[in-house]
């Protein structure tokens, strides 16, 4: 039986119980610890193509030594990399975090922008950067989706799309927005522990009499 809108409710319901031990994403982390958008801005600019456990330390290095546009403007490059070492492509994220910061700083005052298209504007930022950082920044409903987000929707059959920018209009079409906010956190997590890429813990899984199994050809 697929997952619907019938049974989405009892669905989210049950993955919040299971995981309520289970560690959130690194950005919701830093969201819940900061609560400031600008740090959850760098930590998701940071995030890209690293796992969590690299992630947040680097992040609470690099917020030691600034953590106002302003501060990581006036900081070396070199200084960024040694902070953030060793996120994936940490050279080039090094860049970008000084100039965003700059950005912010020219064209908005010191304040990160509360719109996807202004965030988009920056560059290194794409959609779900954007996405998340209203989400976990400004907990603004919003539809963030990465490749959990992406497989774990389309294994449940609650979407059946290609790619991930198909995935997020369907879930905007979709997903009662209640549940936008902590959607992404939620699938992360849940694709991270239970829901795995290759061989899900489907035998541990509690909503898997409700997942239609698209894709799954092996599982534990």
């Amino acid at each position: 039986m697929p997952v619907t809108n019938r049974n989405i409710h009892r669905v989210i319901a049950l993955i919040r119980r299971a995981m309520k031990d289970m560690p959130d994403p690194s950005v919701t982390l830093v969201g819940k610890k900061w609560q400031d958008p600008y740090l959850v801005l760098i930590s998701c600019l940071l995030s890209l193509r690293t796992k969590d456990e690299t992630t947040l330390p680097a992040a609470e290095r690099l917020f030691k030594l600034a953590s106002t546009p302003r501060g990581m403007a006036g900081l070396e490059v070199k200084a960024i990399e040694d902070a953030i070492y060793p996120v994936g492509f940490y050279r080039t994220k090094a860049r970008t975090v000084r100039g965003v910061s700059r950005d912010i700083l020219e064209r908005f005052h010191g304040e990160v922008p509360r719109t996807l298209e202004d965030l988009m504007s920056f560059k290194g930022v794409g959609r779900k950067t954007a996405n998340l950082v209203l989400i976990e920044g400004f907990h603004i409903p919003a539809m963030c989706v990465d490749t959990h987000v992406h497989r774990i929707s389309n294994r449940f059959g609650y979407v059946k799309t290609r790619d991930p920018h198909q995935t997020e209009w369907a879930l905007r079409k979709k997903l009662p927005k209640p549940y936008w906010t902590d959607y992404n956190a939620l699938l992360v997590t849940w694709g991270q522990n239970i829901c795995k890429p290759v061989s899900p813990l489907c035998s541990q899984c509690p909503v898997n009499h409700f997942c239609a199994r698209e894709g799954v050809t092996k599982s534990r």
